[in-house]
């Protein structure tokens, strides 16, 4: 049964009405469309539509049927229904008969749909918000249990300056924290309900929105429906912000990839989230991470989807918005698998530390120190930068790091240069003196932690 056949005397064609369906994906919405039903009804015995005893069997026969698809939900799929909304009413209907029909009554599958979906945005954003954190609490364990590992940091993929490896870990809790922000924005934009909007100009019934709203868990209903039955704007958000967060996710993914590298060699991965070779028996892939990396891709393309469909598209509900859909149910779960996935996979990491040192000091990541060591002679910053790469360029030559040139290498470039040059190119004292705010100095490391925990474990 459609919802629409009255207007119509032929049948439609077999392939226009598979090619038209969508319940094969919306069907995902079941349990929204049953619980703003429910609510609807509410607002319909309020507003005199239907008695006190037909909104209780309506309401009753709603919670029967969303037991059913708690049950089993897949058993939508054997209909034949255009869409969840013609399912959920069709089963209705089959229930408790002619009062099933009363239901839809001042209400459009327009603002249906639209109301189906935030409620269901919202139930998902809360389980990325939670997910997120777990990410985080992995993270921050790490941090604290490997303060005292240190590793080169990079620029250009080159070591660039010693860090350790706690503050990698804080870098991406960073990242982590502006993805939580980004969806509780997305959040606090579309916690507004759009039912009652009817198909494009509002409901001749009198029906208060407001209460409808406040029902169904929104802030407060929309101000224009014209707006509200075409809006996906929330779709983007949600989208931009998993585009976003997917992106951190590929890119911590890429550097432990080349951490686990044999070339770096820095970590070693579970076998857990690994796997091996059909041919060569040395292998061990870290095929979860490239998975991640790849599937960012994924995501982007049904951002740009969604928006390439949104470009030129009139007000106010075009059928070309039913391509919202599948891409947002894809790229959440694509995004939420990724995260669980880097939950797991950080769980066993096993940090090596005396190559990740080794790494720092050969890769003469403490040079900037002898150089503002220089500057500190009396040395302009430019003179003392020549100098120190001069420097370098000798240890390379010789297959040595800084600290183990004699003295009298070190005056053949300058004769400011004296003991004490020793103690202040060391690796710690490298990171003892970047003590600004966001710096890599221990103290500031072990405030950020504190700082941190206590954010993550209120929740």
């Amino acid at each position: 049964m459609t919802l629409w056949g009255g207007r119509f005397i032929d049948k439609s064609d077999k392939l226009f009405k598979k090619f038209n369906t969508s319940l094969s994906f919306d069907y995902i919405l079941a349990e929204e469309d049953i619980t703003a039903s429910i609510s609807w009804s509410k607002i319909l015995l309020k507003s005199n539509i239907i008695n006190k005893k037909e909104q209780i069997k309506i309401e009753h026969a709603l919670i029967e049927l969303l037991q059913e698809i708690k049950n089993n939900s897949k058993n939508i799929l054997l209909s034949n229904c255009e869409d969840i909304h013609s399912w959920v009413e069709e089963k209705l209907i089959d229930k408790i008969g002619e009062l099933g029909k009363k239901l839809h009554t001042g209400r459009s599958r327009n603002d249906q749909i639209t109301t189906d979906l935030k409620l269901w945005c919202k139930k998902i954003i809360h389980i990325l918000l939670n997910n997120i954190i777990k990410l985080q609490k992995r993270l921050i364990i790490l941090a604290e249990s490997n303060k005292h590992v240190i590793m080169p940091g990079y620029t250009h993929l080159q070591r660039a300056q010693p860090i350790t490896f706690s503050y990698w870990c804080l870098a991406y809790i960073e990242m982590l924290t502006r993805d939580f922000s980004r969806l509780e924005d997305v959040l606090k934009r579309l916690n507004t309900s759009p039912l009652g909007s009817g198909a494009l100009s509002g409901t001749a019934w009198k029906i208060d929105r407001e209460v409808l709203a406040l029902s169904l868990g929104f802030n407060s209903a929309t101000n224009n429906a014209l707006d509200s039955v075409s809006d996906r704007d929330y779709v983007i958000e949600l989208l931009s912000s998993a585009s976003i967060s997917m992106m951190h996710l590929s890119r911590l993914s890429e550097d432990i990839i080349f951490f686990n590298s044999g070339e770096a060699n820095f970590i070693e991965l579970s076998d857990a989230i690994t796997s091996g070779s059909s041919l060569m028996p040395q292998k061990k892939n870290p095929d979860a991470l490239e998975l991640i990396r790849a599937k960012c891709g994924r995501v982007y393309g049904s951002l740009v989807s969604i928006l390439v469909v949104l470009k030129s598209l009139p007000l106010s509900y075009n059928k070309d918005l039913q391509e919202d859909k599948e891409g947002l149910f894809d790229s959440i779960k694509t995004w939420n698998d990724c995260l669980c996935m880097t939950i797991l996979v950080l769980k066993n990491i096993k940090i090596k530390y005396d190559i990740c040192r080794q790494a720092a000091e050969e890769g003469y990541s403490n040079a900037t120190e002898l150089a503002d060591y220089l500057v500190k002679k009396g040395l302009t910053f430019r003179e003392a930068h020549h100098i120190s790469g001069q420097i370098v360029l000798h240890a390379i030559k010789v297959q040595k790091p800084l600290h183990a040139l004699k003295l009298s290498t070190f005056h053949i470039y300058s004769n400011l240069i004296e003991n004490d040059i020793y103690q202040n190119i060391t690796l710690e004292s490298c990171l003892e003196k970047r003590i600004s705010k966001g710096g890599v100095a221990p103290h500031q490391v072990d405030k950020e932690i504190i700082k941190v925990k206590k954010r993550l474990y209120v929740f």
